[in-house]
C-alpha cells in the first residue's frame, strides 16, 4: 500500500529533514507516525498524498511509483487517498453537506442524497447538514474532515493529528471512527504526538508505532 526505497525529503536551501527512508505499510494496516514536532511528520504524509515528492530515492502508493506519475495519473491516484488535515479547511459559504461532497463534485460525481445522508449519520453529523462551517464545534468540524476524506471510499487514509484541537472524548470517538475504517479493509496511517491515544487504539487494532528520530524512519519499541 505504502513503500519507501530510501526516500528522503529536503527543502530546498535546507538541511535534509528526512533521509533513506525503507519501510512497507501492507494494505489493510493501521500504523501511527510519531516524532517531535518538527521532525517530518506532515511533510511524510505530504510525501505520502504527492503534495510533496521526494528528493532522493523513491515512494510507491497504492503499487505506483511517484516517478515519473503524469498529472492524471497523480489526480486519479489522489481519489483513492482520503487526507484528514489537522487545520480542516471548509468553504464558509456552503452547508456542511455539501462541504463534505465537494471531492465529488470535482470528481465529475453527483452524490447520492442517502448515501451521503449515511455517511453524515456516520459521523453523527446528520442534523448539523445545513449547518455552515463557522456554526460547527472543533469536534465537529474534525468529523466533518474524516467524512469529507472518505466520501469518495478511498483504500488509503491519512490523518495529521487529528485530535489535536479536541478534547479526550471527542479523540476517542474519532478514533473509534478510524479503527472502523481499518476493520472495513482500509489502510490507516495517523500523525500524532498522543501516546494515550495510540495505546487507546493498541486494544483495539494491531497498530504499529513508527518514529522519526534523526531525519530516518524507524519502528517503535513494543511499549506504547
Amino acid at each position: 500500500m505504502i513503500e519507501l526505497e530510501a526516500a528522503g525529503y529536503t527543502y530546498r536551501g535546507g538541511e535534509p529533514l528526512l533521509r533513506e527512508m525503507s519501510l512497507h505499510l501492507p494494505p489493510g494496516s493501521f500504523h501511527f507516525l510519531t516524532g517531535p514536532s518538527g521532525a517530518g511528520k506532515s511533510t511524510l504524509l505530504k510525501l505520502c498524498y504527492f503534495e510533496l515528492f521526494p528528493t532522493e530515492g523513491d515512494i510507491r502508493i497504492l503499487g505506483r511509483s511517484v516517478r515519473g506519475m503524469s498529472r492524471d495519473d497523480i489526480a486519479q491516484t489522489r481519489r483513492r487517498i482520503g487526507v484528514v488535515h489537522q487545520d480542516c479547511q471548509f468553504l464558509d459559504h456552503l452547508p456542511l453537506s455539501e462541504n463534505v461532497a465537494l471531492p465529488l463534485k470535482v470528481a465529475g460525481k453527483e452524490p447520492e442524497p442517502a448515501n451521503l445522508r449515511e455517511l453524515l449519520g456516520w459521523v453523527g453529523l446528520e442534523r448539523r447538514a445545513e449547518a455552515l462551517p463557522p456554526e460547527l464545534s472543533g469536534g465537529e468540524r474534525q468529523r466533518a474532515a474524516l467524512a469529507r476524506a472518505v466520501v469518495m471510499a478511498p483504500d488509503l487514509i491519512l490523518a495529521d493529528e487529528p485530535t489535536g484541537n479536541v478534547d479526550w472524548d471527542m479523540s476517542l470517538r474519532l478514533l473509534q471512527l478510524l479503527v472502523e475504517l481499518n476493520r472495513m479493509g482500509k489502510t490507516v496511517l495517523v500523525a500524532t504526538h498522543d501516546l494515550n491515544l495510540i495505546r487507546a487504539a493498541k486494544k483495539q487494532v494491531p497498530a504499529r508505532v513508527l518514529r522519526i528520530a534523526g531525519a530516518r524512519l524507524q519502528l517503535a519499541g513494543a511499549d506504547l
